[in-house]
């Protein structure tokens, strides 16, 4: 008995130091996003994961494998969208007073737990106006998941979600 007490301690010692404590979002306002109403995402590359594994019996080997993917402008996109952002195919000259040019970029990268807990991906959007193009405002945030396609959607709406509280 003495001893399943043990094996428990060590193993909820484990479990809670392999999961990340995520930093908190960070967000730089220059000024205020009121007045714009379209923006225009630079297009990202989607991004994909895979996972797998091969598994041995007494009857053969078996094998599996996943795969995920994420376009991070779409993401974004998605979710300004439904924050009542009209989103532009391309800069219009009459519409600049108006339009926020987004970027997206990974950041950064945090190893959590001495490598026991995985890492962290570390991402930053600016939001910068088409017709000064001056930083309004940027929001930096990390995410953790199965696969870094996971980490990147996590870290994009962590920052997002910061910027635009509910």
């Amino acid at each position: 008995m003495k001893e399943f007490r043990v094996l428990t301690i060590i193993l909820i010692t484990v479990l809670a130091n392999s999961c990340a404590i995520l930093k908190s979002p960070i967000i730089t306002k220059n000024d205020s996003l009121e007045g714009y109403k379209y923006i225009f995402i630079s297009p990202t590359q989607s991004l994909t994961s895979s996972t797998g594994g091969v598994y041995g019996g007494n009857y053969g080997v078996y094998g599996s494998n996943s795969s995920k993917s994420v376009n991070p402008s779409d993401v974004i996109s998605g979710k300004l969208t439904k924050e009542g952002f009209i989103r532009l195919s391309e800069l219009k000259p009459d519409l600049l007073d108006e339009t926020l040019i987004v970027n997206y970029g990974e950041s950064g990268r945090r190893i959590v737990a001495g490598g026991l807990g995985g890492y962290t991906i570390e991402v930053t959007i600016q939001f910068i106006s088409a017709k000064s193009n001056t930083l309004v405002c940027s929001c930096t945030a990390e995410g953790q998941g199965e696969t870094e396609v996971d980490d990147i959607r996590k870290a994009i709406n962590r920052c997002l979600s910061a910027l635009f509280p509910k």
